[in-house]
């Protein structure tokens, strides 16, 4: 069985700095074998795709690219999001994903999930 439990949310003020790490846990998982995304929603708005990456590349939602940035540690099997100069728009739940697809920035292009960590960014 994969789980994947994000851990690193919290409060922080805009300009702020946040690591989130999503640790995948299953015994037969090959991390880098898959494509690791991030999504994120806010409160009354739907899930949107943030990054992606696999091991020949990356691909970031637009608005965050040069602030935002997704790497791995196969051997912890731990998917990062770095993310720095936040926003008060960067407000919400993120959660990480593993598919097989790429690109895959589309929540069907994944095949397991994380519960989600909450990241608030106060002006």
């Amino acid at each position: 069985q994969v789980q994947l439990v994000e851990s690193g949310g919290g409060l922080v003020q805009a300009g702020d700095s946040l690591r989130l790490a999503c640790a995948v846990s299953g015994r037969f998982f090959n991390i880098n074998s898959y494509t690791m995304g991030w999504f994120r929603q806010a409160p009354g708005k739907e899930r949107e795709f943030v990054a992606a990456h696999n091991a020949g590349g990356a691909f970031y939602k637009d608005s965050v690219k040069g602030r935002f940035t997704s790497s791995r540690d196969n051997a912890k099997k731990t998917v990062y999001l770095q993310m720095n100069n936040l926003k008060p728009e960067d407000t919400a739940v993120y959660f990480c994903a593993a598919g097989v697809r790429w690109p895959a920035t589309e929540m069907n292009d994944y095949l397991y999930w994380g519960q989600g960590t909450q990241v608030t960014v106060s002006s």
